[in-house]
């Protein structure tokens, strides 16, 4: 009995000696593998035919990776704006005028992330928009004196010390006299800096008073949210 692919068989074999792959062959002339399988054990290709088999096998899986890196690339920007959607119904529920809320906000934020050992505040960042939040939070809470603030930045070998002071002034919304130091890591110097990063930048300001009343304020939703029965955690030994 004669098959409904023989007519294809010629073809599909000067493409295999050609440097197709079986799959590429089965999607080009729409025959099952197995037949292909069963045409293509007798070929014996020389060196230019598996060269040039082994070339279209790099382009194909080349392509693939490319095709799944894209694919990732559009699922990873759909998780994104999910994610951000959900973050503005969250924001939109909020009451962002009771200074309370504020304050815990900022305070939590210190208990994670301010120097604790230190007699005054000092805050720590790489993120501009963090820390201009800080300080806008503490001026419309406890009316602190701006001007008062000091800064200093920690930055990486192959970064310009003054640029990067600019940087910071204009995003923090602070003279540059204000800016009273900057350190360069030497150790660095092996490795090139991702343009997007601008150094850590420490904001200080001269406060026993507000540093404790921060931590204190953290500690205690800290410890009101543990004692809630409702968010107990039961652990099993």
């Amino acid at each position: 009995m004669i098959s409904r692919w023989s007519k294809y068989k010629e073809k599909a074999i000067g493409l295999r000696k050609q440097g197709f792959s079986i799959r590429q062959i089965e999607k080009k002339l729409e025959i099952p593998r197995s037949t292909l399988s069963n045409w293509f054990k007798k070929i014996k290709l020389n060196k230019r035919q598996r060269n040039a088999l082994l070339r279209n096998w790099q382009r194909a899986l080349s392509k693939a990776r490319k095709m799944a890196s894209e694919w990732h690339q559009q699922e990873k920007q759909k998780r994104i704006q999910t994610a951000k959607q959900e973050a503005i119904t969250i924001i939109n529920n909020l009451n962002l005028k009771d200074n309370a809320l504020l304050e815990l906000a900022i305070a939590m934020l210190y208990f994670g992330e301010g120097t604790k050992k230190s007699s005054g505040i000092r805050m720590s960042n790489s993120n501009p928009r963090l820390l201009k939040m800080f300080i806008a939070s503490l001026a419309l809470i406890h009316k602190i004196d701006i001007n008062k603030i000091k800064c200093g930045i920690n930055l990486r070998a192959d970064q310009r010390p003054l640029a990067m002071k600019k940087f910071w002034s204009q995003q923090l919304n602070l003279p540059l006299k204000n800016f009273t130091y900057v350190i360069v890591d030497k150790r660095s110097a092996a490795s090139k800096t991702y343009p997007d990063y601008k150094g850590v930048c420490m904001v200080r300001y001269g406060s026993a008073a507000i540093k404790r009343r921060l931590e204190a304020v953290a500690d205690e939703f800290c410890k009101k949210i543990i004692d809630t029965k409702k968010f107990a955690i039961k652990t099993k030994f």
